[in-house]
């Protein structure tokens, strides 16, 4: 195990924590607001994927993908709100998860319709496709860095955009008390509209981020949408502070625990054990992590206040 190899877990596992930060960036002020939950959150980052990676075919230009993806995503999402989640709003938290997980199947059944059963490939912009040295004998691929550049200038925009402006102080207001947020005059179901496409917007982001590396394929959603939620679980409802800190840990532990613990087993127990338990015990990393954040600090590590 060399130092080259754990810088490049490291480097990984942050590239995939920023990922899930953009996925759970949405979904936490969405919850922490509307106290919404909603299990659609993962079949409009697939949605997203289908239509970066369709854009980019026809265009021949990633860039044009991404943009004009990410804009149908939020049209779709912003339709969405308006339509469905609206009526779901004063609902219990059963019904809210009945009625999204239905949307969700609705999503994987319609993608199935448009594109197929098979997946949609998505190749990276051309500029992108090497590598680059970082240090002497160690190389990492430029998209990668990108993706790590996408998120965490997205991050500090939004950090900007919750702790500097009017907009964000509404949302802080709303996700720590939202009838005093409305009392106080806060417009909640538009700023919930507005919020709900940025949060639709960065699903698209990630998914068009991870499509040329991840497969574009029917229920792509679904596995993610449940690492998520283990990241504002960790990170505290309603916090994008917690929600990026929750992010990362989740990305970092991941990624190491696939990495690690199987040659780790290896090492200690021989190749049959670092073959079938090395990889159960690193999927199951991630949830111990969030036990025992819950167990010490139950409200997330950042929870928002009220």
């Amino acid at each position: 195990m060399t130092g080259i190899l754990l810088l490049e877990q490291a480097l990984n596992g942050l590239q995939f924590g920023l990922m899930l930060f953009l996925l759970a960036a949405g979904l936490t002020l969405v919850f922490g607001i509307m106290d919404m939950i909603n299990l659609a959150h993962g079949s409009l980052y697939m949605v997203g994927a289908y239509l970066i990676a369709t854009i980019a075919a026809a265009s021949g230009s990633f860039w044009i993908g991404l943009a004009g993806g990410v804009a149908a995503t939020a049209v779709i999402g912003v339709l969405l709100e308006l339509t469905v989640l609206r009526r779901l709003y004063e609902r219990d938290h059963l019904s809210q998860v009945l009625g999204t997980f239905a949307i969700l199947l609705m999503a994987n059944e319609a993608v199935r319709m448009v594109w197929g059963s098979q997946p949609v490939p998505m190749a990276m912009p051309a500029a992108l496709s090497g590598p680059v040295a970082l240090l002497p004998g160690f190389s990492y691929p430029a998209y990668r860095l990108f993706i790590i550049g996408v998120g965490l200038a997205v991050a500090l925009l939004l950090y900007l955009l919750v702790t500097h402006t009017r907009v964000g102080m509404q949302v802080r207001a709303g996700a720590s008390n939202r009838e005093m947020a409305q009392a106080m005059g806060t417009n909640v179901r538009l700023l919930f509209t507005s919020l709900f496409a940025v949060g639709t917007a960065l699903c698209a982001v990630a998914g068009g981020m991870l499509g040329p590396l991840l497969a574009v394929q029917v229920g792509m959603g679904e596995s993610i949408l449940i690492l998520a939620f283990v990241v504002i679980v960790i990170g505290g409802i309603g916090s994008i502070r917690g929600a990026l800190l929750g992010a990362l840990l989740v990305g970092l532990v991941d990624t190491a625990g696939r990495t690690l613990v199987p040659v780790l087993f290896g090492q200690l127990l021989g190749p049959a054990a670092a073959a079938t338990a090395g990889p159960a015990v690193a999927s199951i990393l991630i949830y111990v992590l969030m036990a025992g954040v819950l167990f010490w600090k139950p409200r997330g590590l950042f929870p928002s206040h009220g």
